[in-house]
This record gives C-alpha cells, sequence and structure tokens, in this order.
C-alpha cells in the first residue's frame, strides 16, 4: 500500500522552527502535490475552478508532466477530478459531500480510538498528552485561531488519539478525510464567524483528551463524535437560516 501520499505522512518528516514534525518534498512532485493540496485544501483553488496545466506550471515552478502527475494524486485524494482530454477541476463542495465525510469520518475515527485506548501503551499515552499540550497552548492564543500552526497541532492530535491502533488502512483513509474536514472549515467564512459565536473548540478536545487518557472509551467516542459532527450541523444550520 505505498503511495507518495503515505510517504508523505510517515517518513519525509523534519522539524520546523517549534520542534514540530513537519513533511519535507523529496521530489519536485511531491513539491507541487503539497503545495497544490495546500492551496485546495485552504480555498485559494476554489470548488469547480479549471486547473489549466500551461497557467499553473509557472506558478508552481515545476514541468507540465510533474504537474499533472501531482494532480493525478490530488485526484486519488478526491481533492481534484479528471476530466479526461478537458484536464482538471478541483472538485466541488456540497451538504451531501459534507454529510458523506462526517458520517465516514465519524465511523471510522470513533472505532480507531476505541481501539487505541483499548491497545495503547505508556508511549501512547505520553505522546497523545504532548499532542494535547501543545494544541492547548496555541487555542490560548486567539490570534492563532484557524491558523496553519493550529491545524497542523489540531490533525496531530486527531492523529495523536488514535496512534495507538495498528491499522495504516484506518489511518490513511482517515488522513484524507481530515483533509476534506479541514477544506470544509477553510472555505465557509460563516464557519469561523460561527465559531466565533459560541463554539468551544478547546472544550471540545479537552473532554476527548481526558475520556482518552483515562481509558474510558464509550465517553471518548461519544466525545470525538459530537466533535466531529459539530462542524457540519454548524454548515446546515448557517444555509438553513439563508
Amino acid at each position: 500500500m505505498a503511495s507518495i501520499q503515505q510517504n508523505l505522512g510517515n517518513e519525509n518528516l523534519g522539524k520546523d522552527t517549534d520542534h514540530e514534525t513537519v513533511v519535507v518534498p523529496r521530489t519536485l512532485v511531491e513539491r507541487a502535490y503539497l503545495s497544490l493540496r495546500h492551496d485546495v485544501v485552504c480555498g485559494k483553488l476554489a470548488p469547480g475552478e479549471r486547473l489549466r496545466v500551461e497557467h499553473l506550471k509557472d506558478q508552481y515552478a515545476v514541468g507540465a508532466g510533474t504537474l499533472r502527475e501531482a494532480l493525478s494524486l490530488l485526484v486519488s485524494d478526491a481533492l481534484v477530478t479528471s476530466e479526461g482530454q478537458r484536464g482538471f477541476r478541483v472538485a466541488p463542495i456540497s451538504m451531501a459531500d459534507l454529510e458523506d465525510v462526517t458520517n465516514t469520518r465519524v465511523m471510522l475515527e470513533t472505532e480507531a480510538l476505541r481501539q487505541s485506548i483499548r491497545h495503547g501503551d505508556a508511549q501512547w499515552e505520553a505522546a497523545l498528552t504532548q499532542s494535547y499540550e501543545r494544541l492547548s497552548t496555541t487555542e490560548r492564543d486567539l490570534a492563532e485561531s484557524g491558523s496553519d500552526r493550529w491545524e497542523r497541532r489540531n490533525k496531530a492530535f486527531h492523529e495523536a488519539l488514535i496512534a495507538g491502533f495498528n491499522s495504516s488502512w484506518s489511518k490513511y483513509l482517515l488522513s484524507i478525510l481530515y483533509r476534506h474536514a479541514e477544506r470544509y472549515r477553510n472555505i465557509n467564512w460563516r464557519l469561523t464567524a460561527a465559531h466565533a459565536s459560541g463554539r468551544d473548540v478547546h472544550k471540545e478536545h479537552e473532554a476527548i483528551f481526558r475520556a482518552a487518557i483515562d481509558r474510558q472509551e464509550a465517553r471518548a467516542a461519544l466525545a470525538l463524535e459530537a466533535h466531529i459532527r459539530l462542524t457540519h450541523d454548524i454548515v446546515k444550520r448557517q444555509q438553513k437560516q439563508e
């Protein structure tokens, strides 16, 4: 089950200035893939936008063949669609898609968390605690809310929660689903306003962490499900108010 996406997730890692793990691309394809993925997820490349290789190859400083290979990898991540001879487009978004992403993520991630709690050792507990403390530090700083650093630490926390579960497939699929959930957070500006008006994300993370570290798998799974579903629920409420 080897792929560039998986290798980027667990092999070629480095450290940033805060001693956090970051991905270090080893090839031009990997660099283009990471840059394109970031721009799709953050919304710089809009849903449904035509991705013209002739224009983008200069922007991302790679050749046409390299760019097409990177775009093909994003097709396998479901972040880009292929239109045959007509090229590529950024994948569209919809409430139905967000609901599907949410339900699938809940199904996989809550079971992975249960298994992780059952089989995680002292090293898992230590790594989870460290990840939670880093995330908490960021969440206490309002200026960091929604920042790239917060996204990195949030993702690291979710990965630490399920690290005790020895299933490469689950972790790989969840990494893709996480990127899609992140994309919906970034693209829908109304979601940011909704977070600021009432959602306490840090309190949600704390509830998940406390239950997991106390080995209360049912409580942890329920807290995680509520946390994941709230993003979908906020977007849905905002749509109904229009």
